[in-house]
């Protein structure tokens, strides 16, 4: 059984940094695609970053592109989402995911991916 644990998240004001991180319980490149999403409530989940495991390449939203950036370290099988510029808007429950495999077209679509961590929570507030 795959296991993603997030962590990293916390309180910070506008235009501060923040760094998630995401353990996984597999080397991430027995995954296609990782990915970060993200959930405030009332709202869908909706996909911030991805990467290609294989060549490390980023996909992001358009909201968070220029400010944010996916990483990974396999040989740590670790995720890594480095948030800068951070907004009021970007405050939400952020999530890892993991799709075993998949297209690149559908990499920031929530439904197509198999393994979710719980949840880190992030606040930007002043």
């Amino acid at each position: 059984q795959v296991q993603l644990l997030e962590s990293g998240g916390g309180s910070v004001q506008p235009g501060g940094s923040l760094r998630l991180s995401c353990s996984t319980s597999a080397v991430t490149a027995n995954f296609w695609y990782m990915g970060w999403f993200r959930q405030a409530p009332g709202k869908e989940r909706e996909g911030v970053a991805a990467i290609d495991t294989a060549n490390s390449a980023g996909y992001y939203a358009d909201s968070v592109k220029g400010r944010f950036t996916i990483s990974q370290d396999n040989a740590k099988k670790t995720l890594f989402l480095q948030m800068n510029s951070l907004k009021p808007e970007d405050s939400s429950i952020y999530y890892c995911a993991a799709m075993r495999r998949g297209h690149q077209s559908t990499v920031l679509n929530p439904a197509v991916y198999n393994y979710w961590g719980q949840g880190t929570q992030v606040t930007v507030s002043s």
